[in-house]
């Protein structure tokens, strides 16, 4: 199921000593700005992932004047993960208190979306965003993507590194070229199959949320459609030496989102836009459902500042019908009163200056 029934915090920014038992379901944090409750999601994607999805980096987390962080979490009273971030040590992340070299078993057990004010980047920021976005979802659901990937990237290294010597090595490129085309060719067909799963389960999305028949994904691969890879390395190659990097491949992939035949981001407006975002995450959580028997947690940064309260109905009323835990901030709790079904379990926490109590 992947929920946390128990989350113990230590020196995130501004949260000192927190133990918190959770609620299967919805847990709503409220309180002033700058209280602490952005952190409490904030550790939270930081066990998941390793990192922050406010800032690029770590030290910022750490409490000021402190040197080490710790989060542990209890997932459905089975599993225990635990992290210890320091600004000058290298990490320490456990798994049933075996040490893990990597976050790829803990991102499994503990699938995280995030809903915030930077979900606008989705649309607006560059194609990375949208890579990443679909390979969140190619990760949970095909095992051998990740080794796929990492060939891929070994590849592309080594390749660039060949196209910035002075003199071309044509019979090392050309090795190098084979394996690329290889592992490309796997992560490629990894996304696509993923994205095809993933559109009629947001078309769903998309018009309990915005209901615009002219919105439309496409996934761009990253070379043209119309030949195959090692043709396209073998016309771009004197280009690619010129400037000593590989232009084409699966790292130049895209998902173009569309309304008619213009770029969405310059259409719609950004309620409109917030709706969409929230559509394609939600997507992603009920295929991931659907695939793998395992709920996605989503944390939500105070929705209720970029919704009215018919679509902040609507949200939550989706969230709900996912059937995974949700973490939810807002500065007042009475602003999402209305949003719920009678019946729904919902938990209180109110953080102010740092101290969480129920």
């Amino acid at each position: 199921m992947s929920i946390i029934t128990r989350l113990n915090i230590s020196s995130i920014r501004n949260l000192q000593q927190i133990e918190l038992e959770l609620n299967p379901r919805i847990n709503l944090i409220f309180g002033v700005n700058g209280s602490g409750k952005t952190s409490l999601l904030e550790a939270i994607h930081l066990l998941s992932s390793g990192k922050s999805f406010r800032n690029q980096k770590i030290d910022p987390l750490i409490q000021y004047g402190l040197n080490t962080a710790t989060v542990f979490a209890e997932l459905d009273s089975t599993w225990s993960i635990g992290l210890s971030r320091s600004r000058n040590k290298p990490y320490i992340l456990q798994l049933q208190g075996n040490k893990q070299a990597n976050w790829e078993e803990v991102a499994r057990l503990l699938p995280v979306q995030v809903l915030d004010s930077n979900a606008f980047l989705l649309l607006e920021g560059s194609p990375k965003t949208r890579r990443s976005f679909l390979d969140w979802g190619v990760f949970h659901v095909e095992q051998s993507f990740v080794e796929n990937w990492r060939n891929t990237r070994k590849c592309i290294a080594n390749r660039n590194l060949l196209l910035k010597q002075k003199s071309l090595d044509s019979e090392q490129l050309s090795a190098w070229d084979q394996e690329f085309c290889r592992a490309a060719l796997a992560v490629h067909e990894a996304r696509q199959k993923y994205f095809e799963a993933f559109l009629p389960v947001l078309s769903n999305h998309l018009e309990n949320l915005l209901s615009m028949d002219e919105l439309s994904l496409t996934y761009v691969r990253g070379w043209d459609e119309r030949l195959a890879l090692d043709e396209v390395l073998a016309n771009s190659r004197s280009h690619d030496f010129k400037y000593g990097l590989t232009h084409y491949g699966p790292h130049r992939a895209d998902i173009r989102i569309r309304f008619g035949k213009t770029n969405a981001v310059d259409v719609l407006s950004r309620g409109q836009q917030k709706l969409l975002v929230t559509a394609m995450k939600l997507a992603q959580g009920e295929l991931l459902s659907k695939s793998l028997n395992r709920k996605c947690i989503f944390l939500v940064d105070d929705l209720p500042s970029e919704l009215d309260i018919h679509n902040r109905v609507k949200v939550f009323k989706a969230l709900e019908d996912l059937g995974g835990q949700v973490f939810l901030t807002c500065v007042e709790a009475k602003a999402l009163d209305n949003c719920w079904e009678s019946s729904t379990l919902v938990t209180r926490f109110h953080v102010e200056h740092g101290i969480i109590s129920t």
